[in-house]
């Protein structure tokens, strides 16, 4: 809304953007029939995500879609580790873990996993919960009432099947505390589903192959990081992780204006941001010229 007022401000014209807040039934289905409008993009759920591209593909409607995430972080056996946990670290606890780029799956080589986990709950232990406006506080309060309870339901389904919850796992009104589960494995919701709060979610890999193959055990493919100093690794991890974007030593929440934002699998369709957009969002046409009389036609 703030958005909104700011162009309007500016000058733009009434009618060029508007923002209607409203629930998806209201709007969404009338966005979705309409022939006036060619195009959808969307950010937001996968669960919603889809229906859209299913109503999109019946009304050969052209959409993009920017859904969930479950990025992994691989930390590789050759990783510092104090630069891995602050790294990781970041990428899980920004914005309290509300961003669809967020590095839930915290894969650590099997070497150095115990040292990893130690570090790294130090950590979370020092983080400030409270007031956002407190330059102190670091997780700040979720969305809504809700989200917390539905990552008590991913915390306790981890800790009945063998997780150790070594930070968290409660919350009081919307502020969940930072938690850290470790020992996660694929059996587990936490595995694969989006909690969408701050939560990092550690498990063990035996080398490169298993962290390759954690990595892709999942629905989606939206982000992805790999700490190590061996560029043969890390060239691997690119071709073979699948996800729209991979960082190299930086966490997976990165974005610009100009880069190919987007995922693959249930993360979404398209890519978007600087001349990517402008491709998703026009029709190209072919056009010919000729002199009258030039073609000469067989029949």
């Amino acid at each position: 809304m703030v958005f909104g007022e700011i162009l309007q401000e500016a000058g733009l014209p009434a009618g060029v953007l508007n923002i209607v807040p409203c629930s998806k039934e209201v709007l969404g289905e009338t966005f979705q029939e309409d022939k006036r409008i060619s195009m959808i993009t969307f950010t937001g759920s996968t669960q919603v995500g889809r229906h859209i591209a299913q109503s999109a593909a019946k009304n050969m409607k052209k959409c993009t879609l920017e859904l969930g995430g479950k990025s992994p972080v691989l930390v590789l056996e050759d990783a510092d580790i104090n630069y891995a946990v602050n790294t990781a670290f970041f990428g899980i606890f920004m914005h309290q873990g509300q961003i669809c780029m967020a590095g839930s799956r915290i894969i650590v080589h099997e070497k150095i996993y115990d040292d990893f986990v130690s570090k790294f709950t130090e950590k979370v232990k020092i983080l400030q919960v409270g007031d956002p406006t407190d330059a102190r506080t670091i997780i700040g309060p979720l969305i809504e009432r809700k989200q917390c309870e539905f990552i008590d339901d991913l915390i306790l389904d981890a800790k009945k099947k063998g997780a150790r919850i070594l930070t968290g796992g409660t919350s009081k009104n919307n502020f969940y505390m930072p938690t850290t589960v470790a020992d996660v494995t694929t059996d587990m919701k936490i595995f694969s589903t989006e909690a969408f709060g701050p939560v990092a979610a550690i498990i063990k890999a035996r080398d490169l192959d298993e962290a390759i193959e954690l990595a892709n055990s999942t629905d989606y493919g939206l982000s992805a990081t790999v700490i190590t100093q061996n560029v043969a690794d890390y060239l691997r991890c690119a071709e073979e992780i699948e996800t729209g974007m991979l960082h190299v030593n930086g966490p997976s929440l990165q974005d610009e204006a100009h880069i190919p934002f987007g995922g693959v699998k249930m993360s979404g369709l398209g890519r978007e941001g600087g001349h990517f957009s402008i491709e998703e969002m026009t029709e190209l046409k072919w056009i010919t010229v000729e002199g009258m009389g030039n073609h000469k036609y067989p029949f």
